[in-house]
């Protein structure tokens, strides 16, 4: 009986994984809760000017290691990022060592859709509420673990959801940045 039970339980994961309309009833069984807490003891060089947020002394931030599952249609936050030199996301892209311009179609994803690395250099496709979608290089990670310091431009953890995309892939979405955070769906591009 244990064995079927358990065959059963892969079973539904597998279609949960692979049909995003099956999955909406389930998402507790996908759920990815915090791995521990970032209490920050300062906040030197967060740069404001593209609207990041800024650490706070004394405020806990959640750290992830884990993201909700991929799917055809995984549900994401994007969010915005300044690739460039001097700009809000710190170092050089981690899947290249490069800075990139505001034109380029490049993405930060969470540590746990990063995956050690995995997607790097590799295409994503976002689509918007509004009905537009691109294709985006994945460059970068987008740290749910690490935050407030230097090498993160004093910013806190990623959430274990984001997007992190350049100007141009808002463009390309018909997206305004000044909304700060919309809601997408992205998968892997085969």
């Amino acid at each position: 009986m244990a064995k079927y039970s358990l065959l059963i339980v892969a079973l539904l994961f597998l279609a949960l994984r692979t049909n995003h309309s099956l999955a909406a009833p389930y998402r507790f069984l996908a759920s990815c809760e915090p791995s521990g807490y970032l209490k920050p003891t300062s906040n030197k060089n967060c740069d404001k000017s593209n609207g990041a947020e800024c650490c706070q002394v004394g405020k806990s931030y959640p750290q992830y290691e884990c993201s909700p599952a991929v799917t055809d249609y995984t549900p994401a936050t994007l969010t915005w990022n300044d690739f460039s030199e001097g700009g809000d996301g710190g170092d050089p892209a981690s899947c290249t060592n490069k800075y990139y311009k505001d034109s380029e179609l490049v993405v930060a994803l969470s540590t746990g859709w990063y995956n050690h690395d995995s997607r790097c250099l590799k295409k994503i496709k976002i689509v918007a509420e509004n009905g537009k979608s691109v294709l985006a290089t994945v460059v970068d990670e987008c740290d749910s673990v690490n935050g407030c310091d230097s090498a993160h431009a004093d910013q806190p953890p990623c959430e274990n959801n984001i997007v992190d995309a350049s100007q141009a892939v808002w463009d390309a979405l018909g997206l305004d940045t000044n909304l700060g955070e919309v809601d997408v769906h992205w998968s892997d591009v085969a």
